[in-house]
């Protein structure tokens, strides 16, 4: 059998993340991953404790998503389809009726100092934060903890 470990090599992941802050340093990206009839909404703060907010206004817009992804399923068995949104166009919440969403934010995003990220749904949706591309390659028991 070949192949690798992701966890600590590529990534690492918090599996109920909903509401949850997190840091975003550590890798290049996240991935949430959200299923439910519900919005979605990233907000941001520069401390685990502070006071979550929408993303600043940057180069980039006033939000952090760009493009996302659907599924009419939860279990893998329908495909994905892209939504893309506008050149320039920027959102921080996503709305599915039923399924899944999928989408990246990345940590060249941030403006300093908002370091942390939470996914927010607005009724009981279900939210899997995937960090990856991690900075530094460890061990998966010497990993950061993310959510503190």
């Amino acid at each position: 059998m070949a192949g690798m470990e992701g966890l600590g090599r590529v990534l690492n992941v918090i599996p109920i993340a909903a509401g949850a802050g997190q840091k975003m340093r550590g890798a290049s990206a996240i991935t949430f991953v959200c299923t439910g009839n519900d919005t979605f909404t990233l907000t941001v703060a520069s401390s685990f404790a502070g006071s979550y907010s929408a993303p600043p206004t940057t180069s980039l817009g006033g939000g952090m998503i760009h493009n996302y992804y659907t599924s009419t399923a939860t279990n893998g068995t329908a495909a994905w389809a892209d939504t893309k949104l506008a050149y320039g166009s920027y959102v921080n919440a996503v709305t599915i009726a039923s399924g899944t969403v999928a989408f990246t934010i990345f940590t060249s995003q941030f403006t300093d100092p908002n370091c942390y990220v939470k996914c927010s749904p607005g009724s009981g949706g279900l939210v899997t934060a995937i960090h990856h591309d991690l900075v530094v390659q460890r061990d998966p028991k010497n990993l950061e903890i993310l959510g503190a």
